[in-house]
């Protein structure tokens, strides 16, 4: 039996999709229902559902990084996305994420007979495949990749402010751990480092700026403590912040 969550922001649809899609022709029941695109997200992560099928076009969400966040966290989640959002770019990119189907609003019965069954089929396969080879290496290249890009980013536009890495993986839905390993993948740097390597950049940049103290510097590209900027700084720049900035006359 294959686990379905749902997720809408419009109750009617919620309700009809739970009530009159006969779920259970293709083994499948649906567990848990979501308005939310936050609460949806919670809910795969509690109840680990084998199916989703979910709006990408909700507040205070952005579906791509939500998607790209699910894929890289849970490979073998089924993904089909039901929106009424009509733009060729975003289903194309949402399908190179790890989208199963692309149904637009309103979905035809037969479209999501279609959907459900390329679903079931695509789970049936890879539990034929794990039976076969118990190898559980995560195929998530470009969902991990768009979204150690996105996580990347983030950091980089914020890099001078209190920035955790709880903060930055809860802007691309995925936790602190699973976050950590991307950046390590894709980035080949720590959290750490990559968040001084921006503070550093910024630092350089200010310090052009003969008017400016040192320690004011530090504390605006987000360090409390000068002697610990001092040190940073000379690590990754190779020089102290006033050898820099003698530097540059």
């Amino acid at each position: 039996m294959y686990d379905v969550i749902l997720v809408d922001d419009e109750q009617i649809i919620l309700q009809g999709l739970s009530r009159a899609f006969p779920w259970e022709q293709y083994d499948c029941r649906v567990v848990s229902t979501a308005m939310d695109g936050r609460q949806g997200l919670a809910l795969v992560h509690q109840k680990r559902p084998h199916i989703l099928l979910t709006d990408i076009r909700m507040p205070n969400l952005d579906g791509l990084s939500m998607i790209a966040a699910l894929k890289s966290e849970f490979p073998d989640l089924q993904i089909s996305v039901l929106t009424a959002f009509r733009d060729f770019d975003y289903a194309q990119r949402a399908i190179r994420l790890g989208v199963c189907r692309y149904l637009l609003k309103p979905s035809r019965m037969e479209e999501l007979h279609e959907a459900v069954a390329a679903m079931t089929a695509a789970l049936a396969a890879a539990e034929a495949a794990r039976a076969q080879t118990p190898d559980t290496t995560e195929s998530d290249t470009e969902a991990g990749s768009f979204l150690a890009r996105t996580a990347v980013r983030f950091m980089e536009e914020h890099c001078c402010e209190r920035l955790s890495l709880n903060d930055v993986a809860e802007h691309v839905y995925v936790s602190q751990w699973h976050l950590s390993k991307l950046i390590n993948r894709y980035a080949k740097q720590s959290y750490f480092d990559l968040l001084n390597g921006f503070r550093i950049r910024r630092a350089q940049e200010l310090l052009a700026d003969p008017c400016m103290k040192i320690s004011d510097i530090a504390y605006a590209v987000g360090y409390t403590d000068v002697a610990h900027f001092s040190r940073v700084f000379k690590r990754i720049a190779g020089k102290t912040p006033m050898e820099f900035r003698n530097s540059l006359k």
